[in-house]
């Protein structure tokens, strides 16, 4: 392998015949390119759906309220629904061990203000609970307590980035907001795997927002996590068990698909993990595919290769070459072209998908990327096939005579 004469051998066969060279070095490389820029876009788009359920547990459910569309028990349809503070203790009685966590939500939408500076900011009632609701991160202080429901305090935790928004660099710990006219404590700052909104809420104790706000016992939404135990099909299951429960609580028609709805992250990850799948398969069969190709263009490439040097193989027996050193030469030539020409592609592909992702979010593919260790071992796979490739031609002309070889065209 580490034969100077022989490396200088295998140079001097590149430099005569650069376009073979070219044709198989080109061939492998755009196989791995290809293979890696597929690889990289399914990964990102598998980035995109984990993404969009990084900031919410994964066993949760939120239950929302809206207009019947069916006419029940002598209501009209078109009726509002209402959610209430009565809906969450139904819920608790009726599937107790169940429900895991669980907290109401109360939405707004208002100005916050410290000192000169101001912003515009989501404004989350929520229990204490919520925090597991929501995968909320406590990066400073604490989050709201039972003490905060009993006592309706003027508490809030704020994001991450309503911090920076509004303080600077400074920290928000014990400072006072004014959100719509009324002074927060601030007791908590808190970072979120969402992104950016979610790190732009602000929560508050439910019960100070009743008051305030004058919803009484109203609640614009109910989210609970299900028992971990629960399997998906169980998680499933209940989820609809839910449904139907508060739809008869509410005098709802079980067939109306309207007033009380659920959104069951269950039904969710399930469909995610099917889609997963999918994708995953489709970009195994086509990057198969890619590779393939390439081991028959290379396997080609190959074989007209060593056919067009049997005479200089002629020669090289004439002047006492072994069928052996023969083969090797061949065989170390190419190993070195494959291997040089797939990292090439490997390098280029990377590249390209580094450059890609700040541009293809819009496309729903988030930080395209492949694991190294994948790509390497489809470049090992195109090298072990030209490998075989080159060797059984080589040993077919290397066992040729050597005037056979010279007369041969």
């Amino acid at each position: 392998m580490f034969d100077l004469d022989r490396w200088h051998e295998i140079f001097e066969a590149i430099s005569k015949n650069k376009l073979r060279t070219v044709l198989t070095g080109f061939t492998v490389a755009f196989a791995i390119l290809l293979f890696t820029l597929l690889f990289g876009v399914g990964n990102g788009l598998q980035n995109t759906f984990k993404k969009q359920f990084a900031d919410d547990a994964n066993n949760a459910i939120f239950i929302y309220a809206d207009k019947t569309s069916k006419a029940y028990k002598g209501y009209q349809a078109g009726r509002e629904i209402k959610l209430k503070n009565d809906d969450l203790k139904f819920l608790v009685n009726k599937f107790g061990d169940k429900i895991q966590f669980m907290s109401p939500r109360i939405y707004n939408f208002l100005k916050t203000t410290y000192q000169n500076e101001s912003s515009m900011n989501d404004i989350r009632a929520v229990k204490p609970d919520h925090q597991f609701l929501e995968n909320t991160i406590i990066e400073s202080g604490r989050y709201i307590n039972q003490l905060d429901l009993e006592r309706r305090s003027k508490v809030a935790v704020i994001g991450r980035l309503v911090e920076k928004d509004l303080f600077k660099n400074r920290s928000a710990l014990n400072k006072n907001i004014v959100i719509d006219g009324l002074s927060y404590k601030v007791v908590g700052v808190f970072s979120d795997e969402g992104g950016d909104r979610e790190e732009r809420m602000i929560y508050i104790p439910i019960t100070t927002a009743q008051g305030i706000f004058g919803r009484n016992d109203e609640v614009d939404q109910i989210n609970i996590t299900f028992n971990p135990e629960m399997n998906t099909e169980e998680a499933i299951a209940f989820g609809k068990d839910v449904q139907q429960e508060l739809r008869k609580k509410h005098d709802i028609d079980p067939r109306d698909d309207n007033g009380i709805r659920t959104q069951n992250m269950a039904e969710a990850n399930q469909q995610v993990g099917q889609m997963m799948f999918g994708i995953n398969l489709v970009v195994l069969i086509i990057g198969l595919g890619t590779l393939i190709a390439g081991i028959v263009g290379v396997s080609n490439i190959m074989v007209y290769v060593v056919k067009e040097r049997t005479k200089e193989l002629g020669i090289r027996k004439a002047l006492g070459a072994t069928p052996a050193a023969i083969v090797g030469m061949i065989i170390q030539e190419t190993i070195f072209i494959t291997a040089l020409a797939g990292y090439s592609g490997l390098i280029v592909g990377i590249g390209l998908l580094k450059w890609m992702s700040p541009h293809v979010e819009e496309y729903f593919i988030t930080n395209p990327s492949v694991s190294k260790s994948v790509v390497i071992g489809a470049t090992v796979l195109l090298v072990v096939s030209g490998l075989i490739a080159g060797y059984l031609p080589a040993k077919r002309a290397a066992s040729i005579k050597p005037i056979e070889a010279l007369n041969s065209r």
